[in-house]
């Protein structure tokens, strides 16, 4: 894995900026605490920071390739390749001799043998910079499904760029500001492609290439879902899908450091703990390391809600038991969750307050606890997005409401369970202002404008092609941005299986009717892993990451919410509504104010912290 940043000026000689570049690298430390590297030249500049996965001893960055005493190309890179031994074993054949065993090294040959069209040939997460010293030329390159982040702002001269905004931001000809639409763009629910919230800021959008030349910046896509069809049965498709899944685990399981599972005991995480403690069984190796996070008294005391209706505990046991892994649950108390400086990790991990609220501060220490036991953890984060898991893809309301389905099925505001929306306790002029239903609008239609259709498509099957390619293209990166964080935060590399783009492109061609067969949500993926899974876990009804119940939380909440209100120093004071500030704070209320609550109490620890100015 690792965290990556640079800076390309056409006007200025870089070799005189170290301190410059220390300092936007020093921001990456915590994504790769393993070792740091600068490389500069007159027009380039880039840092890296280092996670250790593979190649332990040569895999040292910024790495570059020389010949005949002149540097060809140099990258700063981020991520797994996980086809890079059969690239290398075709680039030996065309000529090519490599120092390393590294995925990094591959990268660059790959590039210097076949060009832009090489990031067609590449499996894998990767976030990357290439600097062609005799062209002068800058290329960033992100993954398909964008799983690794990768920042850019372009200046008068070039550009800088980073893993995180706050490599960016560290430079000092930079100021984080955020406009109008990006308070819009942090407070819906909408993941923008491109978008990064802070003004002047973008994100490499996924499957996409961004060169930068003294001409300026040009932006090329090399992979997007198309449509296809689908011409396998049901039972040819399921056999499908498990033949990629044991080749995307078995190749996901390559590591030269300790690895692990993510299990909460749904179908998803079980799946891929099953096949990865066959394929390391097949290897000899094993068994394979498994880990769940649990509330204090969750499970006893749990009470049932429209978005969850069962506790992990009792089916991550029953997985684990089944697979025989070593297992180990995380059990945190409300202490843990309202710590300030566990908060305050979080937030400074995702560089913006839009989060999951305790969701977010429960993974950051699940994650935290794993990373002393191993450095690589595979999820099954994003199956719900390519098999159609959510409950709102079977609601008919949700699918044909005319706007994103998840934000009309209320998610937006109700991780908790309850009914409460983030934007609760926001000031109704700055709401009008900003208008959040033109916004969600917008970038809704913008996201329609995109989707494939085959001429076949018509009626409900047209509609859930666009509800999978929404899922795919915007709700997923929601998650793959926050899984990213919280994990590299504490140096985990998390991997993600379901999101090889080979699955994906497959299921997302697959009709709906197939994809719900057996009239449930995922039925594709329960069909082709039920074997290796017990009765109680396959059919086992979506429930998603867990949330405390212990009403403890929401009284912290409320007494931290009391303490701002008092504050008239608060950052945010200016953008609040102070009846319902008032009415949320009251003695004795005892309405539901989470969403809205951490949304607030996370901005106003964000403008503190940070020195982010609004400019509404």
């Amino acid at each position: 894995m690792c965290g990556i940043t640079g800076w390309i000026s056409y006007d200025n000689d870089l070799t005189t900026q170290r301190p410059t570049l220390e300092a936007m690298t020093q921001t990456m430390a915590c994504r790769g605490p393993d070792a740091a590297g600068i490389w500069l030249d007159t027009h380039a500049a880039f840092g890296h920071r280092r996670l250790a996965v593979i190649d332990i001893d040569g895999g040292g960055q910024p790495m570059k390739v020389d010949r005949d005493g002149r540097t060809l190309i140099v990258t700063t890179y981020s991520g797994e390749v996980y086809n890079y031994r059969e690239l290398r074993a075709e680039l030996e054949t065309l000529g090519h001799t490599f120092r390393t065993s590294s995925d990094t090294e591959v990268v660059l040959h790959a590039y210097l043998q076949w060009g832009e069209a090489f990031a067609e040939r590449l499996n894998g997460m990767y976030a990357f910079a290439l600097w062609d010293p005799q062209t002068e030329e800058l290329l960033l390159v992100r993954d398909r499904m964008g799983i690794k982040p990768l920042y850019y702002y372009p200046t008068r001269d070039g550009v800088l760029f980073g893993s995180e905004p706050k490599a960016v931001h560290a430079h000092p000809g930079i100021r984080p500001a955020v406009d109008a639409e990006g308070l819009a763009e942090l407070v819906t629910f909408t993941k923008t492609p491109g978008h990064a919230v802070y003004k002047g800021l973008h994100e490499v959008r996924p499957g996409h290439l961004v060169r930068v030349d003294r001409n300026g910046i040009r932006i090329s896509r090399y992979w997007a879902l198309e449509a296809r069809e689908h011409t396998d049965d049901v039972d040819t498709t399921v056999a499908r899908v498990r033949e990629l899944l044991d080749d995307i685990v078995a190749r996901q399981l390559i590591a030269d450091v300790p690895l692990c599972t993510l299990l909460s005991g749904g179908l998803d995480s079980s799946a891929i703990t099953a096949l990865s403690a066959r394929a390391l069984a097949a290897r000899g190796s094993g068994p394979v390391r498994s880990f769940a996070v649990d509330f204090t008294g969750y499970t006893e005391n749990f009470t049932p809600d429209d978005l969850r209706g069962t506790p992990d505990g009792p089916y991550a046991h029953a997985l684990a038991e089944h697979v025989h892994s070593d297992h180990h649950d995380i059990v945190l108390d409300t202490a843990a969750l309202m710590d300030p400086g566990h908060r305050a990790a979080v937030l400074a991990a995702r560089d913006l307050p839009n989060g999951f609220g305790d969701g977010d501060t429960s993974l950051y220490l699940l994650f935290k606890a794993v990373r002393e036991q191993s450095t690589v953890a595979l999820s099954g984060e994003s199956a719900d997005e390519v098999f159609g898991g959510y409950r709102w893809f079977h609601d008919p309301e949700s699918v044909n409401a005319d706007t994103f389905p998840w934000i009309a099925a209320g998610v937006s505001g109700r991780f908790s369970g309850g009914d409460a929306v983030r934007e609760a306790l926001l000031d109704k002029g700055l709401l009008g202002k900003l208008d959040l239903p033109g916004y969600e609008s917008r970038r809704y239609r913008e996201a329609l404008a995109e989707v494939p259709y085959l001429d076949s498509d018509t009626g409900h099957q047209r509609r859930m092609r666009e509800v999978s390619y929404l899922h795919l293209t915007r709700f997923v990166q929601i998650l793959l941005d926050r899984k990213d964080r919280a994990s590299m935060a504490v140096g985990l590399e998390v991997r993600v299986p379901f999101c090889d783009h080979r699955l994906v492109d497959y299921v997302f061609n697959t009709p709906w009717s197939m994809k719900t067969f057996d009239g449930r949500e995922k039925s594709l993926l329960r069909a082709a892993t039920r074997d290796v899974l017990p009765d109680l876990v396959a059919d086992r009804v979506k429930s998603p990451y867990p949330s405390t119940q212990d009403p403890h939380y929401n009284e912290a909440l409320r007494a931290e919410l009391k303490e701002l209100a008092a504050d008239r120093d608060a950052p945010v004071r200016p953008l609040l509504d102070s009846g319902a500030l008032a009415e949320a704070t009251a003695d004795g209320a005892r309405n539901d104010i989470r969403p809205g609550a951490e949304l607030v109490l996370g901005m106003n620890t964000w403008l503190r912290t940070t020195g982010t100015t609004l400019e509404l």
